[in-house]
């Protein structure tokens, strides 16, 4: 009974973190770039248990059968991210881009490390230095004077500028990121990923390369959170939560009425 009231007790703190989780996914149903999580669980260990095996087949099965084996439950083991495309939208501003396809902009962060984000709203900084909305430069260093009168950049990541006399100049090269496996990247909030040994080192190159998707500039990447699909897993949570809680008062009766015998 005990062990029973533990189990069920587990199973539920690792329903109660899928619905936090789940929660997390339909809050950012509206960010750019957000990637939809998942929460993989793993059953605990087994404790095998002697059993009587009377006459002849306890010598028969003696050497070929296990125990009786009882498990103590489930728990969360780690965060599974999906990295599928979100859709676009159309913005219409010079500064926004989106990728379609694999990639991650590049922009540096605070202690010089190298941050990767698929939001691709930047603004231009009093310097004129192109950041994030958390006011992160762009690790390829784009500048655009103060003068320019349009902005374009094509799908190969390429920055032109327009100046007052008509005059296109050049701005800079924006490259994208890659990764081997980017679902063991460190999210970091503010639409920020980190390298971690697990996501391997990044693979740098020109948008449209092979591999890369390209920029598209004027568009930003939606969410590719589905609330119906969200919806439907908020479900089977709750009712895994809920039918763990009966069992835990189940185990509780059951104790309540052997401490009555004992009485």
């Amino acid at each position: 009974m005990f062990r029973a009231l533990n189990t069920a007790a587990l199973g539920m703190s690792a329903q109660q973190k899928s619905v936090d989780n789940i929660a997390n996914n339909l809050a950012n149903v509206g960010t750019t770039g957000f990637k939809r999580s998942t929460i993989a669980f793993q059953d605990l260990f087994y404790e095998n248990v002697a059993v009587s095996k009377p006459g002849a087949a306890a010598n028969r099965l003696s050497n070929d059968s296990p125990d009786l084996q009882i498990g103590h439950g489930a728990r969360a083991v780690s965060t599974i991210r999906n990295y599928m495309q979100g859709s676009m939208s159309e913005t219409a501003n010079p500064l926004d881009m989106g990728i379609s396809g694999d990639g991650f902009f590049q922009v540096e962060m605070p202690d010089g490390t190298i941050g990767y984000t698929r939001d691709g709203n930047f603004s231009r900084d009093s310097s004129g230095m192109l950041v994030t909305n958390s006011g992160l430069p762009l690790a390829d260093l784009i500048e655009v004077p103060m003068e320019a009168k349009a902005v374009e950049v094509s799908q190969d990541g390429t920055v032109t500028a327009l100046m007052g006399d008509n005059q296109e100049i050049e701005l800079g090269q924006i490259e994208l990121a890659k990764f081997s496996n980017p679902g063991g990247l460190e999210a970091r909030g503010n639409n920020l990923f980190m390298e971690t040994q697990a996501s391997g080192m990044p693979f740098i190159d020109r948008p449209g390369a092979e591999g890369f998707g390209v920029v598209r500039q004027g568009y930003l990447e939606d969410s590719n959170v589905d609330v119906v699909t969200e919806m439907v897993q908020l479900i089977e949570a709750q009712r895994a939560y809920e039918t763990n809680s009966k069992m835990v008062q189940s185990a509780e009766d059951m104790m309540s009425v052997t401490n009555s015998i004992k009485r």
